[in-house]
């Protein structure tokens, strides 16, 4: 879409593939593109080279499934939210006692997401954690594979946490990363996913703009990228 390949998956198939990833030791990143970053792509050569790299590419946005609608490639299996494909991760992991380290937000967040995840999910180790406050990246690295985990949530907002994990993948002793935006401050409690409605009609991008206006700016990208795979429909329909 747009030049962003995604991996047609359900969240249960995107659990499997990541628990197969833990079990072998192997390393692999994975994303969660919306549209607002598949936008910024068409100009962000090392943006789209880190999400080509992933293992998995899960379309995160109701924009990404109108896409591919309108491109005639429709995605059978539909939108894969990043916190709802995690939260199933994490009940998985919880079974046979894996280890998650939590990476990003302000200083606090990663803290208070763990102690609640640990709660929530008996059994799930949270084996560390690091605020996205920091400029050299070689500690946060160091501390990262001193704590052993089975996945590192990378938490840093897009794209950085897209180029990050793509520019350290060969520096971390982890199986498994996610990038996952603001996962933190929802695993904390300081943020609210929308209403079951919202999300069940595709409009926690409204529900976002609902309650942060100044998220209008970023929110203009929408109507562009639509605009975009018309174009490319329009212009593959020509040929």
């Amino acid at each position: 879409m747009l030049g962003v390949g995604f991996d047609d998956l359900s969240i249960g198939q995107a659990v499997e593939h990541a628990c197969d990833v833990i079990k072998s030791g192997g390393k692999a990143y994975i994303v969660t593109p919306n549209p607002e970053i598949v936008w910024i792509c068409r100009r962000n050569s090392d943006l789209r080279s880190a999400i080509d790299g992933a293992g998995l590419v899960l379309a995160d946005g109701i924009g990404i499934i109108l896409g591919a609608r309108i491109l005639g490639t429709p995605m059978q299996c539909g939108r894969v939210a990043g916190v709802d494909f995690v939260t199933a991760l994490f009940q998985k992991m919880a079974e046979s006692g894996r280890r998650v380290f939590l990476f990003g937000s302000k200083p606090g967040v990663a803290d208070e997401a763990g102690k609640r995840l640990a709660g929530e999910y008996p059994g799930l180790v949270i084996s560390g954690t690091a605020d996205g406050y920091f400029t050299d990246d070689a500690p946060i690295i160091e501390k990262i594979n001193s704590a052993n985990p089975d996945l590192l949530l990378v938490c840093l907002g897009a794209p950085k946490q897209e180029l990050w994990m793509a520019e350290n993948a060969g520096k971390l002793d982890v199986p498994l990363c996610a990038g996952l935006g603001g996962a933190l401050d929802v695993f904390s409690g300081n943020a609210k996913r929308a209403p079951a409605l919202f999300q069940k009609l595709g409009l926690e991008w409204l529900y976002r703009l609902i309650r942060d206006p100044r998220r209008l700016k970023r929110m203009m990208k929408l109507p562009l990228f639509v605009f975009a795979v018309i174009a490319a429909r329009l212009r593959r329909g020509a040929k």
